[in-house]
């Protein structure tokens, strides 16, 4: 009986560690805050929120018919993994000095993943930028590939507006957002994620935070819009407390739409009819797999969307930085470009850094990921 008491006391010491120690790193900095209060009772009002968690249009399973969670967990965490899931050598990039770029032009800079730095109109905007080494709250776990991370938080130049599509660890990084507050005029985030903004030291009054269909003038006569995707949210265990959000973004001088993380669905086609056509289209294209295709897109559903917006010229980000996914680190690049001649759609494929003057029709690029 006291071994049988004795290990019984060390069982409920050890179960009452572990929780201890889940609640201590769960309320870490870098997973943010919880919505409540006066956003809380906002988020109850959405038409997209319903039983206690967003919703996307369309009903989206997290994993695809035919598959099971503990099997594609099992196969990503242990199972063999193709040669080329990362890069044999550096990815190429270039060293562009965002804070030297002429404040007049029109450009587009990716940094890896679906990181990217805009200027339009005499605006500037970051999008989603992960630029810690790694793209997870902890380090030593999903570590960006060697080249990849050329750009640090410290490289970002003042900014008008940040711009957040969700609040997934890959596109929304606590150490570069809360590095750059103070050189952040305004943050553009979906309904809930101001949450965290709000934790890691920023303003109630920098946030421009919406849901679907709103939309919000901004400095310039420029105008972004909060349109649908087809994803899900969260850094915590719960889910889709907060929303996911793609963007229209139109200038004076063009239209831009910003896609985020999204699965192919009906909403494309809605907002390329409503919104359409695009100069650009930014859109996910990596870290995709068939069990996923509800919440990312494959490549010919790349395709497919350029098609259903209208867009004159589509970049493809979501790649060439994080291993998410069990695809060569180069395929999602390799499908892409081919696909797109098929269709004769202009896939421009800069390098990271490479700078994209979004007012000359004729910039050609490398196939720099086949080198």
């Amino acid at each position: 009986m006291t071994i049988f008491l004795q290990m019984m006391y060390w069982i409920i010491a050890m179960a009452a560690l572990l929780v201890i120690t889940y609640f201590i790193v769960i309320n870490g900095r870098a997973f943010g805050g919880v919505p409540k209060g006066k956003r809380l009772e906002r988020i109850k009002q959405s038409k997209f929120y319903k039983n206690k968690q967003f919703q996307n249009i369309s009903y989206t399973p997290s994993i695809a018919e035919g598959y099971k969670m503990s099997k594609v967990t099992f196969d990503f965490l242990f199972g063999k993994k193709h040669p080329l899931l990362k890069p044999l050598k550096a990815i190429p990039s270039i060293d562009t000095d965002l804070k030297k770029l002429d404040k007049n032009t029109d450009v587009f800079v990716w940094l890896g993943h679906s990181s990217y730095y805009l200027q339009t109109d005499g605006v500037s905007f970051l999008i989603d930028p992960v630029l810690s080494l790694y793209g997870s709250p902890f380090k030593y776990f999903n570590k960006a590939f060697k080249g990849s991370d050329l750009f640090k938080s410290e490289d970002i130049p003042d900014l008008d507006y940040l711009v957040i599509s969700h609040d997934h660890f890959d596109h929304l990084d606590y150490p570069t957002v809360a590095s750059i507050k103070d050189r952040t005029k305004m943050a553009i985030v979906p309904l809930g994620v101001g949450a965290h903004l709000e934790r890691w030291g920023y303003k109630e009054d920098q946030l421009i935070e919406e849901e679907w269909d709103t939309e919000v003038q901004l400095k310039n006569n420029i105008k972004i819009t909060f349109t649908p995707a087809r994803h899900f949210s969260g850094r915590r265990i719960k889910q889709n407390d907060t929303l996911w959000t793609s963007y229209v973004l139109e200038t004076p001088t063009k239209k831009i739409f910003l896609g985020g993380d999204s699965g192919y669905d009906s909403h494309f086609k809605m907002i390329g009819e409503k919104y359409g056509p695009f100069d650009y289209a930014i859109l996910e294209n990596g870290q995709y797999g068939d069990a996923w295709r509800y919440i990312h897109t494959l490549p010919e559903d790349v395709i497919q969307v350029g098609v259903d917006i209208n867009a004159k010229k589509i970049i493809p980000v979501h790649a060439a930085k994080f291993a998410l996914a069990l695809h060569p680190w180069n395929e999602p690049l390799q499908k892409i470009t081919s696909l797109g001649k098929e269709k004769e759609l202009n896939i421009l494929t800069p390098m990271i850094g490479e700078v994209v003057n979004l007012n000359d029709s004729n910039q050609q690029f490398t196939v720099w990921w086949e080198d």
